[in-house]
């Protein structure tokens, strides 16, 4: 733990999802529009299941954009900043690990929402409830980091980042550190926030340095090939851009490349037919 902070299993962000809109912000709903995309191109029905929905930001656009969206997420916070700014779609409380929440044509899984499956038994349940939810041919559509961007580079690795912005009047930042987890096939993430010039030793307005711990799990992609061929799922597309989170990020038009070297994965698998 680093010196002079308190470690909290909270989350600073996903407990207070107006802050985490500021922090990563979307203004052009490129996630939103990139998804639409993705279901156009491969001529999607309209029923949609939003795993991870976070604030209901890309929920709402698909629903814009005419999709019956459900959007499900562990977080009650999330659901209830979702249902009250971004109102639309349903919102259901539903753990990514194993959900039933009726039949869909797709379900999505942006913003690395898959990766918190750290363990093989919580990605066969991922995809065994993606299975029983999908209609005949429907869609996976997923966007995450790609743990094959890791092997044998440290660019990301073990060396803070700082980020600093102002929200309602107060100045956050966060100092954030990515290590591998090589055993547990992790990316591991440390964050350290200070708010209204709290210093590290937790000074300035009395407050002291919060520290909070995530993970992801690192999928490469003949492995996640794998899962998805043992669920009954034929990949459509699997690459690392464009697409939303990349630099530089998707354009409206624009088609997909056949790289995965890459920080950003990006998926489209359709559920076998027979």
């Amino acid at each position: 733990m680093t010196d002079g902070s308190l470690l909290t299993d909270a989350n600073l962000l996903t407990d207070n999802p107006a802050l985490y809109e500021a922090r990563f912000p979307d203004a052009e709903r490129l996630a939103g529009r990139w998804t639409e995309d993705c279901l156009c191109r491969y001529d999607a029905g309209p029923r949609l299941l939003d795993m991870g929905c976070g604030t209901g930001r890309d929920a709402a656009h698909l629903h814009a954009a005419g999709r019956v969206v459900t959007g499900a997420d562990l977080s009650e916070a999330m659901l209830s900043y979702a249902r009250a700014r971004h109102p639309g779609p349903e919102y259901v409380h539903a753990d990514l690990h194993g959900f039933d929440l009726g039949v869909f044509d797709a379900v999505v899984c942006l913003d690395s929402s898959l990766l918190y499956c750290h363990t093989n038994d919580q990605l066969d349940g991922f995809l065994a409830s993606c299975r029983r939810a999908l209609a005949p041919g429907g869609l996976l559509i997923a966007e995450m980091r790609n743990g094959a961007y890791f092997l044998g580079r440290t660019d990301l690795l073990d060396r803070p980042t700082v980020n600093a912005f102002t929200w309602q009047g107060t100045a956050y930042r966060s100092t954030t550190t990515l290590t591998v987890d090589r055993t547990a096939q992790l990316l591991r993430r440390t964050r350290v926030w200070t708010a209204d010039g709290a210093d590290d030793s937790g000074g300035g307005d009395g407050s002291p340095p919060v520290e909070q711990r995530s993970a992801w799990r690192l999928l490469f992609p003949h492995e996640l090939r794998h899962f998805l061929a043992a669920h009954g799922f034929e990949v459509l597309e699997l690459h690392d851009g464009p697409g939303p989170r990349t630099e530089p990020p998707w354009h409206q038009g624009e088609l997909p490349g056949t790289r995965t070297d890459a920080d950003r994965l990006h998926l489209v698998a359709r559920l076998h037919t027979t």
